[in-house]
C-alpha cells in the first residue's frame, strides 16, 4: 500500500471522528436538559431530586426499539408543528424546542378493575423490560411552557401532563441498548438501589440523550428509577 495513501486515510478517518464528536457535542450543547439537585454521586450511580416537569408522552406497542422509533416520530410529529396554540382565536401551529433525554418506560398490562377502595394506588408498571409488550415514550418540554400554555396536540394519541417533584436513582453508561443491556443495567441499578436501602417508587426507565448518528462509545444513556425521598 501507498504509505501516503495509509497517512491520509488514518487523517479523513481521525478528522470524521472528530467532527463526528464536535457535531454530536454541539448539539447535546444547544438541547435543554432539565435541571436537577444531586444528592449522592457513586461512580456510574447518582441519587437526583427533579423539580416538576412537563412531557409530552405517547404510549405504544411492540418490542423496544420498534415502539421506541413509532414514540419518537409521533412526539416528534407534534414539537415540529403538529399543533394548535392555545391563544384565544389563533389557530397556528408551534415549534417547540427539542430537549434531551427522551425517556421510554415499560408499561405493565392493564389489570383486572375490581370495586373501588381506598387508598387509591398509582398505575402498575413492568419492571422487567423484556417482558414488555407496550412503552411509554416522553419527552421533556422545554423549562419555560407550563401546562396550560403548551399548545394543544393535534393527535390524539400524544398526552400533556405534569410528573410532580421526585427522587431518582440513575445509573449512566454508554454504548448502544437492546432489551437485554437495558435490562443488565437495570438489574445493576436496584443491586445498589438496595445497597443504598433506597426503595424504588416506579418502574425503570431508560433515558437517551444523543441523537442517532452519535458513535455508541459517545452515547449518553441512563436507566432511572424514582425512589422514596431518603
Amino acid at each position: 500500500m501507498d504509505k501516503s495513501f495509509g497517512f491520509q486515510f488514518t487523517v479523513g478517518l481521525q478528522a470524521l471522528l472528530a467532527t463526528g464528536l464536535f457535531l454530536s457535542a454541539g448539539l447535546a450543547a444547544a438541547v435543554e436538559e432539565p435541571k436537577f439537585e444531586t444528592l449522592l454521586k457513586d461512580g456510574a450511580f447518582e441519587l437526583r431530586r427533579y423539580p416538576a416537569l412537563v412531557i409530552a408522552e405517547v404510549v405504544v406497542s411492540g418490542d423496544m426499539d420498534a415502539a421506541s422509533n413509532r414514540g419518537f416520530r409521533a412526539i416528534a410529529d407534534y414539537i415540529f408543528g403538529n399543533n394548535t396554540a392555545v391563544a384565544t382565536g389563533e389557530s397556528s401551529s408551534t415549534k417547540i424546542a427539542m430537549t434531551a433525554p427522551v425517556l421510554t418506560q415499560p408499561v405493565a398490562p392493564s389489570p383486572e378493575k375490581i370495586a373501588m377502595t381506598a387508598p387509591v394506588s398509582v398505575e402498575a408498571l413492568a419492571s422487567n423490560s423484556m417482558d414488555a409488550q407496550q412503552w411509554r415514550v416522553q419527552f421533556v418540554m422545554p423549562s419555560k411552557y407550563q401546562l396550560a400554555t403548551l399548545p394543544k396536540p393535534n393527535n390524539e394519541t400524544v398526552k400533556l401532563r405534569e410528573i410532580p417533584a421526585r427522587t431518582t436513582a440513575v445509573h449512566t453508561y454508554s454504548w448502544l441498548n437492546s432489551e437485554a443491556r437495558v435490562q443488565q443495567k437495570t438489574d445493576e441499578l436496584l443491586a445498589w438501589m438496595q445497597a443504598q436501602k433506597l426503595k424504588g417508587t416506579g418502574a425503570p426507565q431508560l433515558a437517551r440523550y444523543d441523537p442517532p448518528w452519535t458513535l455508541p462509545m459517545w452515547r449518553r444513556n441512563e436507566i432511572q428509577i424514582d425512589t422514596q425521598t431518603p
